[in-house]
């Protein structure tokens, strides 16, 4: 095995994603409605090629939001993993009034740290509507 692979990064076993939503920042109206810290476990396996390595997060809860493809991807980029996707985002106008759906593009990433977690960022940029702006929050990845 040339020495490029046994150096390859991966992403691999049960980790806890936790979203610190409580924490979240941004110029949406989204980013300061109340929202509190979620969380859920997928199983993470890597795959390296000569070229990238990605890994994928298996066996989670499916998105409430339909139009968030699963699994989710994430691309080393040397010193992090990496996941970008676009979406419809689901604006929340209050209860019992119907969401406003506007395009949206998120990345997130997760740099491993040295006690075997690994933390980041989950940005969001909404294109239109009500909920036009970003929404921000800090994301950990916790081995269980």
């Amino acid at each position: 095995m040339p020495a490029a692979y046994a150096a390859a990064p991966s992403w691999n076993g049960k980790y806890s994603l936790v979203r610190y939503a409580v924490d979240k920042t941004g110029t949406s109206v989204a980013a300061h409605q109340t929202e509190q810290t979620f969380s859920a476990d997928y199983v993470f396996s890597t795959v390296c090629s000569a070229a990238t390595c990605v890994a994928t997060a298996n066996n989670g809860p499916k998105p409430n939001n339909p139009t968030i493809s699963v699994p989710s991807h994430y691309t080393w980029d040397g010193t992090r993993w990496v996941e970008r996707f676009d979406f419809q985002w689901d604006c929340y106008m209050g209860e019992g009034v119907p969401k406003v759906w506007a395009p949206a593009k998120s990345w997130a990433f997760y740099t491993p740290q040295s006690d075997g977690s690994l933390r980041g960022t989950w940005h969001t940029d909404i294109a239109s509507g009500p909920c036009q702006g970003s929404v921000e929050m800090p994301v950990a990845a916790l081995r269980t």
